[in-house]
């Protein structure tokens, strides 16, 4: 949306949601986060100012949305245009809440902070941001009391929410479907935030959203374990099943 993105880059072309810019100091200084994952923040849930990035799971990113968006905040994601609108749907995000903004073009740094003038919270990639731009938005963040969510590393991060383990399950004897993953995420960041955190959950949890870890979430609880963004481990009947040795590898792409 090129059009989009140029026009937000215009000085004061954008309005304010939910009167964040008028009256910041009258409006609660916290945005809620789903239970199962507020013990990873010092501060209960999403502080507002703050800048926090997400590594390695597009599925927390939009978690994260969930219950603000459902509350009556504001998102907006901006450069992701492979972000899915119903896979944002189902983690339990309030979608008529949500604004993207898929292609900003070469003015990224002008639209998101346009867009923290006037949205609650605001998601963007670090790719194509200098340092230097990536303080500035912070900074943008700090100031209108907006939340800042990074995808990848970000200087000056307030959190960094990182997923170190992922295990998929429901293929069964053979045979199924992909039923729920259990993820381990970490947090870690500055100040109150500097020792590091974990927490295992069910992201997402069969019928989607999130949930606390199940003792199984099908025949085979743990058939497929997440390696990188190029493998994945195979175990017991899906190892069989593909014709690889039990505990072998399958790459991805």
């Amino acid at each position: 949306m090129p059009a989009l993105g140029a026009s937000l880059a215009t000085p004061g072309a954008m309005g304010v949601a939910s009167d964040l810019a008028a009256v910041p100091s009258g409006r609660v200084r916290m945005l809620p986060v789903h239970t199962d994952l507020s013990g990873l923040f010092p501060w209960g849930g999403l502080r507002r100012g703050s800048t926090v990035s997400v590594h390695g799971s597009t599925s927390l990113l939009l978690a994260l949305l969930a219950e603000p968006t459902t509350g009556g905040s504001w998102a907006a994601a901006v450069g992701m245009p492979d972000l899915g609108v119903l896979a944002a749907a189902e983690l339990g995000v309030a979608v008529d809440r949500l604004a993207l903004v898929r292609h900003p073009g070469a003015d990224l740094p002008a639209v998101v902070a346009a867009l923290l003038d006037g949205m609650d919270l605001v998601v963007t990639p670090r790719a194509r941001l200098t340092d230097a731009q990536a303080r500035r938005l912070s900074a943008r963040a700090r100031h209108r009391g907006a939340v800042l969510l990074t995808v990848g590393a970000w200087p000056g991060v307030d959190l960094e929410l990182s997923c170190v383990r992922s295990d998929w399950g429901g293929i069964g004897a053979g045979h199924g479907h992909l039923a729920c993953r259990e993820v381990t995420v970490q947090a870690r960041g500055r100040g109150v935030a500097s020792r590091p955190t974990r927490t295992t959950l069910s992201l997402p949890a069969p019928g989607g959203g999130i949930a606390p870890v199940l003792p199984a979430c099908g025949p085979d609880r743990r058939p497929i374990r997440w390696v990188s963004r190029e493998r994945v481990e195979l175990s017991g009947a899906a190892a069989n099943l593909l014709g690889a040795k039990d505990f072998g590898h399958l790459r991805i792409g």
